[in-house]
């Protein structure tokens, strides 16, 4: 019996040490590195959260059609760390016409994860990691 407490506290120890762990996706599981996007669309709204940030964008096709789009980005401090800041959402705003490249979904959806963004005055923000495994 007083080794059936500090066993069982040992294991509550390790599942809140392993939770954090899976609880966080990696992007080649979400995205595929081999599927590159450029697209040009009009901005509807950005979402600068934790973990992760959203960029969601509407683009129409040569018919006219619009599809709407989410691009995954880092999380505000690597938003941050590549030049852009929360202050004014980091240029970006309802409306703005940019160019985005990133990777495609691997599901198929309107989903990709942002590589870099062109805004409309010509800067070029990166918000990759320079590891494509984002380790």
């Amino acid at each position: 019996m007083n080794l059936r407490l500090p066993a069982i506290s040992a294991i509550l120890v390790l599942i809140v040490m392993v939770v954090p762990l899976l609880a966080h996706h990696s992007v080649q599981a979400q995205f595929d590195l081999n599927k590159p996007i450029t697209l040009t669309g009009k901005i509807t709204k950005v979402e600068w959260i934790n973990p992760h940030s959203y960029l969601l964008m509407e683009v129409s096709d040569d018919k006219g059609n619009v599809k709407r789009w989410a691009f995954e980005m880092a999380g505000p401090g690597a938003l941050r760390k590549s030049g852009l800041s929360r202050a004014d959402r980091g240029g970006l705003k309802a409306g703005d016409v940019v160019t985005v490249n990133g990777v495609l979904a691997k599901d198929g959806s309107d989903l990709g994860l942002l590589k870099d963004i062109k805004l409309p005055d010509g800067r070029v923000f990166t918000v990759w990691t320079n590891d494509p495994y984002a380790r």
